[in-house]
């Protein structure tokens, strides 16, 4: 089985070339555009939603099949066409570019794979099975749906406010490092699965801050 490291990456305005017009790299092309990535498409057809897509210039498309000279200049390569052939040429030229590449057709002619992903706001939860079953990945995440619900994006975007005004207001490490384990410590999470947060404003947060700084 092969050992595969969980990287998250910052893909914001890197090229990415997907090889493929179908439900597959439809699928691709989304959370890439999420992320925020300059994505080429390569194929001779597009889905309706990626036609739309290239319409609104939101993505490139190169409106033929794979040629070998395609990828070089990308940051990852995604083969997702219906040809596995095609897809195993194109993975080995960005291999030999020493190019991160994706097979949907065959993962092992790769080098990476694509988790299934739960997003809540500032959350990203990543599920693999290391190319056992996608769909029992996709079962994985739907449980953890339900488990991390919705109250996550709004939990996790208090904390930061917060996190961002005590390394502002305290320039000393340990009452920083005794401010952020009582923060930790607060009920806010509760309080938003069952509506009862109100929404801090600066002058709550230096208050609080404040009022926890000494032991």
């Amino acid at each position: 089985m092969a050992g595969y490291l969980p990287v998250m990456l910052d893909v914001s305005g890197q090229k990415i070339v997907v090889i493929g017009g179908g439900a597959v790299a439809e699928r691709k092309v989304l959370s890439l555009l999420e992320a925020g990535a300059a994505v080429t498409v390569i194929s001779p057809a597009l889905t309706a939603v990626l036609s739309g897509l290239a319409g609104e210039g939101r993505i490139q498309w190169v409106a033929r099949g794979y040629q070998h000279g395609d990828v070089p200049g990308a940051f990852l390569v995604y083969a997702a066409s219906s040809d596995p052939a095609v897809n195993e040429a194109a993975a080995a030229e960005a291999k030999a570019l020493g190019l991160p590449v994706n097979v949907a057709s065959h993962a092992e002619a790769g080098n990476f794979i694509t988790p299934g992903v739960l997003r809540r706001g500032r959350l990203t939860v990543a599920v693999s099975t290391s190319g056992a079953g996608p769909s029992a990945a996709a079962e994985i995440t739907a449980q953890l749906a339900d488990i991390l619900g919705e109250e996550y994006e709004p939990y996790l975007d208090f904390l930061h406010m917060m996190r961002s005004e005590i390394k502002r207001q305290e320039a000393s490490a340990e009452v920083r490092r005794r401010l952020l384990r009582r923060l930790g410590q607060l009920d806010v999470l509760n309080q938003l699965r069952q509506g009862t947060f109100i929404e801090w404003t600066p002058e709550t947060a230096r208050a609080w801050i404040a009022a926890n700084r000494e032991e």
